[in-house]
């Protein structure tokens, strides 16, 4: 029976001082564990890094101050913590740890690690997180005043402050995110451009693993970490990971036995594998799939242009298409996250004025004409909207190319890339309208909405608005918790208004996994995690 794991989506996450489990019996036989990670990541380097695949290889190689499994917020580095009265001081207790080549873990090495991805000169595409912190000083460091500033200090090796503008619910369990992990200075410090991280001999990391062996464009080897402070409940020797970014390809290789874990499989299987394999697993996640419209051009700054494209997809249609377990989007928030008053965000917003059916195609279309183009006569024949290779985003496009194709007599050409091109591509704007999608960092609407804002590096659509911009930042500067979300709210209205993007769907985390591998997890936010996986076949 299809198994569908519920997972905790609050925005208080249970704390627990739960260890990690008995020491099994060691065998002979070293244990190895067959793993697909998909595209061959940008960066493996916490501080850089942007996209799942590259964050699932950190949160296996590195630990911050806390580990997220399965929901539960579980000591990591840090064996307690406690806050202060106003709420405003956070103070973590460092248990005595090591890095993989035996150094020893300090205090110091969180405050070298987190004010490196605020550093201007590290060139971060993820420095603008630290707005939404809370950490004093943290935003104006990123925008280049004195990292000096900033609101975190190793009082000694083993404690380290963290001083906060405002108290912030979900700060700690932030810090389990990979962008949080200590680092080695040395070692980042010996390979420009964060390539120290995908250099066997300078991937000096804090994890249950670490970096071996990297091949580019194939893939890397991990190796247990006997220097983790909880290595005695790592079961998993090696870790053989490929990069295979064709979900067939990756499918087959797992029905041949050549690998344990695959984190998808093409659309067309998803029906027979609910039903019939338990193998095959489904989990709720914090994102979004959507296209963004490159509103630097001037075709795509026609209000009514950008609505009837948004209006002429059948968003149940493409769900069902690639295999029914994601939730059709009318807007930017998932569901999941829940407000001030217990009321999940998704459903109090509202679809504004957005169907997910076939409703809508003749507003489409009356839209199109309102733009100065009925029927599609006189819109440009060359326009292109691009994804990165990969099966199910293959099959969006071309569905999404039917559509409009169907209902606005509108041809627009469709065009992969492979995921580094692909990324490039879409950050330096070369694009009419390309694939986008995000999960959120944290458990607050803000994860997905700041996404957005005019000092975001991952604001595709080039959506620069200072209505939403004023509103995202008092949402932050907000005491109340009322008025975080009345701003939250606020701001995702100005967002539909304009529609500089086309939402698609909400997704859903799938995975196939061999069911001899027992007690893997995942975090809340989608993260795969392998610290206490075993095999036993």
């Amino acid at each position: 029976m299809k198994k569908i794991l519920a997972l905790l989506l609050s925005l208080t996450l249970v704390f627990s001082l739960v260890a990690c489990g008995d020491k099994e019996t060691e065998t002979d036989d070293p244990a190895v564990f067959n793993w697909n990670i998909g595209a061959d990541p940008k960066t493996l380097d916490p501080s850089l890094n942007g996209a799942s695949d590259g964050g699932d290889v950190i949160n296996n190689t590195f630990e911050g101050l806390v580990r997220e499994f399965n929901g539960e917020v579980l000591p990591g580095i840090a064996e307690s913590w406690e806050f202060s009265p106003d709420g405003k001081t956070i103070t973590f207790h460092l248990r005595e740890s090591k890095w993989s080549n035996g150094d020893p873990l300090t205090a110091h090495d969180f405050v070298y690690g987190w004010k490196h991805g605020m550093d201007p000169l590290s060139e971060s595409e993820y420095s603008w997180l630290w707005e939404y912190t809370n950490v004093v000083g943290s935003f104006e460091a990123v925008n280049g005043e004195s990292l000096d500033d900033v609101g975190i200090e190793a009082t000694d090796d083993h404690t380290f402050v963290v001083q906060l503008k405002q108290p912030t619910d979900y700060f700690v369990s932030l810090t389990a995110f990979y962008h949080f992990m200590p680092l080695h200075k040395d070692s980042v410090e010996a390979v420009a451009d964060g390539m120290w991280a995908k250099t066997p001999e300078h991937a000096v990391s804090n994890g249950p693993y670490m970096l071996t062996s990297y091949e580019l464009g194939q893939g890397l080897t991990l190796e247990k970490n006997t220097n983790y402070w909880n290595a005695d409940n790592v079961h998993i020797d090696t870790i053989d990971a490929k990069f295979i970014d064709e979900e067939s390809t990756a499918y087959a290789a797992f029905q041949n036995g050549d690998l344990d874990y695959i984190p998808d499989v093409p659309p067309s299987e998803i029906t027979r594998l609910i039903a019939e394999d338990e193998q095959y697993y489904v989990f709720p996640l914090l994102g979004t799939y959507y296209y963004s419209f490159n509103l630097d051009r001037e075709l795509w700054q026609n209000d009514d242009l950008r609505k009837a494209f948004v209006l002429a997809i059948d968003r149940e249609a493409i769900v069902e298409a690639v295999g029914g377990i994601a939730t059709p989007a009318t807007g930017v928030v998932p569901p999941g996250f829940t407000d001030h008053e217990g009321r999940d965000f998704y459903e109090t917003a509202g679809a504004f004025g957005i169907e997910t059916d076939d409703s809508q195609f003749d507003e489409a279309r009356e839209l199109l004409a309102t733009a100065g183009y009925p029927n599609g006569e006189g819109f440009p024949t060359d326009l292109v909207l691009i994804y990165n290779t990969r099966d199910d985003h293959k099959l969006i496009a071309e569905t999404v190319q039917q559509m409009w194709k169907e209902n606005l007599g509108i041809e627009i050409e469709i065009q992969n890339m492979e995921w580094a091109v692909f990324q490039g591509t879409r950050k330096a704007g070369d694009f009419d309208i390309s694939r986008g999608g995000w999960l959120t960092d944290y458990m607050d609407p803000s994860g997905m909405l700041s996404l957005f804002t005019s000092n975001n590096d991952y604001n595709d659509p080039n959506f620069y608005n200072d209505e939403y911009d004023q509103l995202m930042e008092d949402s932050m500067k907000a005491t109340d918790k009322a008025v975080h979300f009345e701003k939250l709210y606020a701001a995702q209205e100005v967002f539909m208004e304009v529609l500089p993007i086309v939402p698609v769907y909400h997704y859903a985390d799938d995975m196939y996994v061999k069911n001899y591998v027992k007690d893997w997890g995942r975090s809340v936010l989608g993260s795969v995690d392998f610290s206490r996986a075993r095999i036993e076949k």
